[in-house]
């Protein structure tokens, strides 16, 4: 049981390795919308606990932190991106180490809901939520000088012209770290809300498949 619990662990962390790779929509600012890929790593905690599914999902995002490193590179690298080695380490930690390791919170309603599609439906959505929590979080600490050009520069969100009036709502309305943190919610919402979305509406199926394989057994 156990070789069977480290196999069927590895297996769902590399299909969801190779998921994030596949992005059904790529967003014009950065960040995209994947092919379900937290939807493996949730799996784990669900079938073998939460205490397995976050050190699961740590290991997940040691793999998501190796697999971005041309993109983490250029935080401690000279360049127009390096960051003070604080903030490098603080955005690598929050953003990667954080932000896919709370994902192992996806069987925390096993056993406590009536069905278990509901169970895992409920469980995907509070940790996709958690990750969702930890890239606004970080965006805003990090990220929230951005706010002002994404909102009203031309080349901004307002070149998409029915987002024009609502970017000129949030100039005329926020300011500060209010701006910052909404700068924040809706960049990262832009692909993590989709993302909950299509998860959630594929956890029927892909559980009717897997029972059916015995897999939860």
């Amino acid at each position: 049981m156990k070789t069977k619990k480290l196999v069927t662990t590895a297996m769902l962390l590399a299909f969801a390795l190779v998921l994030s790779l596949i992005q059904v929509i790529q967003m014009p600012f950065g960040g995209s919308v994947t092919l379900v890929s937290m939807l493996p790593v949730i799996l784990i905690g669900y079938m073998y606990g939460t205490r397995w599914g976050i050190l699961s999902a740590f290991v997940y995002s040691i793999l998501q932190l190796l697999a971005g490193m041309g993109t983490v590179s250029s935080f401690f690298l000279p360049g127009e991106g390096q960051m003070a080695l604080p903030s490098a380490i603080c955005i690598c930690m929050i953003d990667y180490i954080l932000a896919y390791s709370v994902l192992g919170f996806g069987g925390i309603f096993r056993g406590k809901l009536k069905t278990p599609t509901a169970q895992i439906c409920f469980g995907a959505i509070v940790a996709m939520m958690l990750r969702y929590l930890m890239h606004i979080i970080s965006g805003a600490i990090f990220f929230g000088a951005w706010a002002e050009w994404f909102f009203a520069d031309s080349t901004g969100l307002s070149q998409i012209s029915f987002m024009a009036g609502f970017c000129d709502w949030v100039m005329n309305s926020m300011k500060g770290n209010t701006l910052s943190i909404f700068y924040s919610v809706v960049y990262n919402g832009a692909y993590m809300i989709p993302e909950i979305i299509i998860t959630t509406i594929f956890i029927p199926i892909v559980y009717k498949i897997l029972n059916k394989a015995k897999v939860f057994e």
